[in-house]
């Protein structure tokens, strides 16, 4: 699986994301999706799993040093304090004394910007974060945190999919030597059906999810979480390195996307989205 460079982090492009998969969940497929290969976990406090997350991977036997880990700090303890103490809660949860990556989730909070990217580097230079991010930030707010930070910022991760043009805000990404990590590339589950991708899954033998997976990664400076309840599912999430989209089909594939692509944005949390290009 290849890895994708931004700001010094490592990432490998394909990841395990947890999202709304309850404990029981987690401790009986993400140690298949480990042994098969998915070295890249993501997880969040909000999650409500960290615990889980950190015992699959406490027992697995890869090695903790071969798994990129992300979580992310929620919004209630975006305060200075509260977030120094969720860190390591999570870190407790967790099982281990770093994460590859920390992830402010949400930008919608009355605690300034500044308080919260010093949060951030005060556990990136403890050492208990190896790299810092965000999640779900427009382009204003990415070049805000960039300024306040001394740490470099590794990735924005965004809901991204065929449905939802994300092309501007992967332009201000690049622009910043960030990457762009996708969730919610099943488009809550329109993709595996669209004809579209169907169409061009059939040439090269794939199904629709994997030609969306595949446009993702294929994408320069995107990374893509793929999750799945299901053992089954693991392998086909996992096999997407072996072909390749042609220009064309990365092409008609752009073309799906709409106005109207975006499914998630909760009050309260979502920034002002930046408009499609």
């Amino acid at each position: 699986m290849h890895a994708v460079n931004s700001n010094g982090a490592n990432i490998p492009a394909l990841g395990f994301g947890t999202f709304r998969m309850p404990g029981a969940d987690v401790l009986r497929v993400l140690p298949e999706a480990l042994k098969l290969g998915f070295h890249h976990v993501d997880t969040a406090q909000i999650y409500g799993n960290e615990a889980e997350v950190g015992e699959v991977i406490h027992k697995s036997d890869v090695r903790r040093s071969d798994i990129f880990l992300t979580t992310k700090v929620w919004v209630d303890n975006y305060r200075h304090q509260a977030f120094l103490a969720s860190v390591d809660e999570s870190l407790k949860k967790l099982k281990t004394d770093y994460v590859d990556l920390l992830l402010l989730h949400w930008p919608g909070s009355d605690v300034p910007m500044a308080e919260r990217i010093g949060a951030l580097n005060e556990v990136h230079k403890a050492g208990k974060v190896r790299h810092i991010g965000v999640s779900n930030f427009n382009i204003a707010q990415m070049e805000e945190a960039v300024l306040l930070s001394d740490a470099p910022i590794a990735t924005n991760q965004v809901e991204y999919h065929p449905y939802l043009d994300q092309t501007k805000v992967l332009q201000a990404a690049r622009r910043l030597g960030m990457s762009l990590t996708a969730y919610y590339a099943m488009a809550n589950g329109k993709v595996p059906s669209d004809p579209l991708l169907k169409d061009i899954g059939a040439r090269h033998s794939k199904t629709a999810a994997q030609v969306a997976l595949r446009w993702l990664v294929q994408q320069k400076d995107v990374i893509t979480l793929s999750k799945t309840a299901t053992e089954s599912r693991l392998k086909e999430n996992y096999a997407i390195f072996d072909f390749a989209l042609t220009p064309e089909e990365m092409v008609a594939i752009r073309t799906l996307a709409r106005p109207d692509g975006r499914i998630v944005s909760p009050a309260g949390l979502a920034p002002e989205w930046d408009k499609a290009a």
